[in-house]
Formats: structure tokens, sequence, C-alpha cells
């Protein structure tokens, strides 16, 4: 009786204390979209915190009539998509040769690419990899240097180490190779580590700026992240975005014009997350995983 009323105890502060880290999350989202929403003059003199002061919708019809703003959502969906359908098809494959013990050079390869995890590729050897590639200014210089990376292939090593060697022998007896094994054994029952690595680097493609900001020098080939970036860091709304189509009151008030962008720039990614959470966690637990 005792223990369990301890137990009870615990939980109970063990929620508190994970709601109120919850809370001082979701605050800040909570206070941008409160701005984006206010009224300017409460907006502009700072009296806005957790729930709007007036009702102006502004800051969005003018971020819809921005051209600028939705040609970077689209480079950003179209570098998210590709880079993650590449960094799926490099990581499986490279991943299912690294799990099969007759693969010669295994030890070796597998080491290499812990190194490549242990000590990440400076950046001025990656600018001037690029460089030589003649992938400057392109859409490729945002894709392809992140499209394999040492923790997916741990992770995806994994889960193929796990697949049953029966399966695998009584494929081969009915004849097929590694590669239809591969193809059409493994690969179909292996879609939610699939979707664990695609949701991993979806978000982590769609959240970066760094790559745009060295390897990008057309504004038409700038993703969202980096728009935004450039909009927060303007002393002027109008900075960075080459257009002029801005309410007088969203002049007036910058920092509506900001926190609508943020909104803007993070909601696609908030809307998909939670359907698609359980899958991070499948991820992180496959991750655990010892041989």
């Amino acid at each position: 009786m005792r223990s369990r009323r301890s137990e009870s105890i615990f939980q109970f502060f063990n929620s508190a204390v994970i709601l109120i880290i919850s809370l001082t999350m979701i605050a800040p989202m909570v206070h941008l979209v409160a701005v984006s929403l206010s009224d300017p003059v409460y907006a502009g003199a700072k009296l806005v915190y957790l729930w709007p002061k007036g009702f102006f919708l502004d800051v969005y019809q003018t971020l819809f009539r921005m051209n600028d703003m939705w040609r970077a959502m689209g480079v950003s969906i179209y570098i998210t998509v590709a880079g993650t359908v590449l960094c799926l098809a490099l990581t499986a494959s490279l991943a299912y040769t690294l799990s099969r013990p007759q693969m010669p050079g295994r030890t070796l390869i597998m080491r290499l690419v812990l190194f490549s995890f242990i000590f990440p590729i400076p950046l001025i050897p990656t600018f001037l990899v690029i460089k030589g590639m003649g992938m400057m200014n392109t859409l490729w210089s945002l894709i392809i240097p992140g499209a394999l990376g040492a923790y997916y292939v741990f992770i995806m090593k994994t889960f193929f180490q796990g697949v049953s060697k029966e399966l695998i022998e009584a494929a081969k007896i009915d004849g097929c190779g590694e590669f239809s094994v591969f193809i059409r054994i493994v690969l179909p029952i292996s879609k939610a580590v699939l979707a664990t690595i695609a949701l991993f680097h979806a978000v982590s493609q769609w959240n970066a700026y760094f790559g745009a900001l060295m390897y990008i020098r057309s504004d038409a080939l700038f993703p969202l992240q980096l728009k935004l970036r450039k909009l927060v860091q303007s002393s002027s709304v109008d900075s960075g975005l080459d257009n002029s189509m801005f309410d007088a009151s969203v002049i007036q008030t910058p920092e509506m014009m900001k926190a609508g962008a943020i909104i803007f720039s993070t909601l696609p990614i908030l809307i998909v997350y939670p359907f698609l959470q359980k899958y991070f966690v499948k991820g992180a637990m496959l991750g655990s995983l010892k041989e």
C-alpha cells in the first residue's frame, strides 16, 4: 500500500514536471501566433504575450500574396522530397550490404562510416568539393551533401540484421539473387524503419538553411528557411523579400510580419509531425538495439 502511494506521488510530480517543460516549449509558438494576429498598435508596443489583442489577418493576407514566399516554399518542398528519396536509396543500399556477413571488407567500411560519424567533414573541404563539382548555386548542393548519414546507416543496418535469415535463405532457394532479395523481400518488410529515416531526414532537410547560405547565390533558389532567416535578421520588413505589397499597418509593425513568416514556414512540418510521431519513437528504439 505504501509503495503504491509513493509510486502515485512520483507519477504525479513526474507528470507535472513534463507538463511544465512542454508548456515552456509551446509558449514561444503561442506567442508568435498571438503577435501575428494582434492589432498593430499592441504588437508594435510589445504588449502582446500569449493571447492576441484585437484580431487582424493582414499579415497572413500579405504573406499569401507574396510570390517570393511561395516560390521559396516550393524550393523547400522539392529539396525535402528529392533529398529524402535519395537518402533512402543510398542508406538502404549501403546498410543492407553492411548487414550481410559474407561481404568482403565489411569491417573496414563500417569503421570508415563510424569515423565519418565521429569526425564530420570540415566546412572548407566541403565547400571546395561542392565548388569543384560545379554544384554552386544549384539545388544539388542542398541535396547531395547530406544524402547519406552514418547515423541513418547504423539504424537501418541494425534493423536489417534482425530480418529472419531463414526468410532470406528461402528466397535464395527459390532462385532470388541478392538484389531480388533486397527489393522483393527485405524492403517490403522494412516500411517502419524506412519511414523513420524518411522523417528524420525530411525534418532536418526542411529546417536547414546553412547549406543554402553557403552555396546559393540566386534569390530564386532560396529555400523557405533562408528567406525566413533574412526576414528575421532584417531591420525592415521588405528587406530580403523583394516585394512591395505590404499594407501600411504591417510596415509599421515588422515584428508582426516576422512572427507570421515563422508560423508560415513552420506550419507544414507541424501538420505532418503529429501523425508520424510514433515512427520517431520507433527509430530511437531501433538505434538503441545491439547486434
